[in-house]
């Protein structure tokens, strides 16, 4: 039986699709074999029109285009989302822009959100590891009213194993770890000492992961103290 849905949007995506687009996601580093060339804000857009679809968004992650996926997240329900379900999209990840995109929009707004970060940050594949520091970041930006003691254990990850060479997993460490440490005064405080310890550290990598969130956290910090002088 034909899914006519399905079939609309991927023609749609296709129409949309701009192959011009392809050579400057490239640039930056996005996979794009199966990919029609069509921006986050179009794709947004679309989402809105569509609406929560759990069912579409599982037939559009099945065909394996890369905005389609995207997509798939924007439309999938968080609370249909099964912890197996994100394992099983986890091992799909082949670009950042997946990988945050799902993270962000979806895996997010799941009960399962923390207990992901931190089992896939220990993951050895490279986007499923992305995927863990993303969703420490993802988790300390959103609206979620969770208390500054939930957030002491991804700092504690952060300690104990930032460093890695890989350029998507080293950019998602200190992205988790400045967003954590703006998250409050508390977490800032926390947050500096790990930044300064491992820019500290004997390992070049560690130094460069503690180094540039403490630039940004510290400039942050002289902000916040100007404002309250």
């Amino acid at each position: 039986m034909k899914n006519t849905k399905l079939e609309t949007i991927l023609h749609e995506l296709q129409e949309i699709g701009d192959t011009r687009n392809l050579s400057g996601m490239r640039r930056f580093g996005i996979q794009t074999d199966h990919a029609f060339g069509i921006s986050i804000p179009k794709l947004a857009s679309i989402a809105k029109v569509i609406g929560k679809d759990h069912a579409l968004s599982l037939d559009l992650w099945a065909t394996g285009y890369h905005e389609a996926r995207i997509l798939a997240g924007m439309i999938a329900d968080p609370s249909q989302t099964s912890s197996a379900l994100l394992e099983s999209w986890v091992l799909d990840f082949n670009s950042w822009d997946v990988c945050d995109q799902i993270c962000g929009r979806l895996i997010v707004w799941t009960p399962y959100a923390r207990e992901k970060a931190l089992s896939w940050a220990l993951r050895e594949e490279e986007f499923v590891r992305r995927a863990g520091y993303t969703l420490m970041a993802c988790l300390a930006l959103r609206k979620h009213a969770y208390p500054d003691h939930w957030y002491l254990s991804f700092l504690d990850h952060l300690l104990l194993h930032a460093g890695d060479r890989r350029n998507f997993v080293w950019k998602a460490e200190h992205w988790a770890l400045r967003q954590i440490g703006k998250r409050s005064a508390g977490l800032m405080l926390s947050a500096l000492e790990v930044s300064r310890n491992l820019s500290s550290s004997e390992n070049p990598q560690r130094r460069k992961v503690g180094k540039t969130a403490l630039r940004e956290l510290e400039a942050k910090l002289g902000r916040v103290l100007k404002r309250a002088l």
